[in-house]
């Protein structure tokens, strides 16, 4: 009796573990946010990055394009999507990060520590087939950016069209 009640606790507390994040409500949301800003997106525009305080910063990165994808990943007890930046400067180099959508942006995370005080990129509508990105700095680094230093850039669906 003993060994079948503590089997059947056992299984109880099996079940009443955490949630798939990337199932119910909240992912269904973010999925619908999300879906409007998936693809590859190819920068057709971008402002050079200046760090009056810091001139070795300055125009460090060039960003070529960025990819959206929906493939889901956990990340600690939150899903968010897959996706990919690419930058030609300082060096070609494709960097995978993680995004997600809202209502009116979509956020893309994970730049290295190591290549500067970067947060991400947040993402808006701009026209009909474009958006507009901004660099997101990190506050946890230490930095402290006087408002307005930014760096913007325009960004074109790629076209799967020959």
């Amino acid at each position: 009796m003993r060994r079948a009640t503590t089997l059947l606790l056992a299984l109880i507390a099996g079940g009443c573990g955490p949630a798939d994040p990337c199932t119910g409500y909240q992912f269904k949301r973010l999925e619908r946010f999300s879906r409007p800003y998936a693809g590859d997106w190819v920068v057709a525009h971008g402002d050079s990055l200046t760090f009056p305080d810091s001139p070795q910063m300055s125009d460090r990165f060039r960003l070529a394009a960025v990819a959206l994808d929906t493939a889901t990943i956990v990340v600690g007890r939150d899903c968010a999507l897959r996706g990919r930046i690419v930058f030609r400067a300082p060096r070609a180099e494709t960097l995978a990060v993680t995004w997600y959508g809202q209502p009116e942006q979509a956020i893309v995370n994970g730049w290295p520590a190591d290549l500067g005080p970067f947060a991400g990129l947040s993402l808006a509508w701009w026209g009909s087939d474009s958006l507009r990105g901004s660099v997101l700095f990190d506050s946890r680094l230490g930095v402290q950016v006087r408002p307005g230093v930014t760096a913007q850039f325009v960004a074109g669906r790629l076209s799967s069209a020959p």
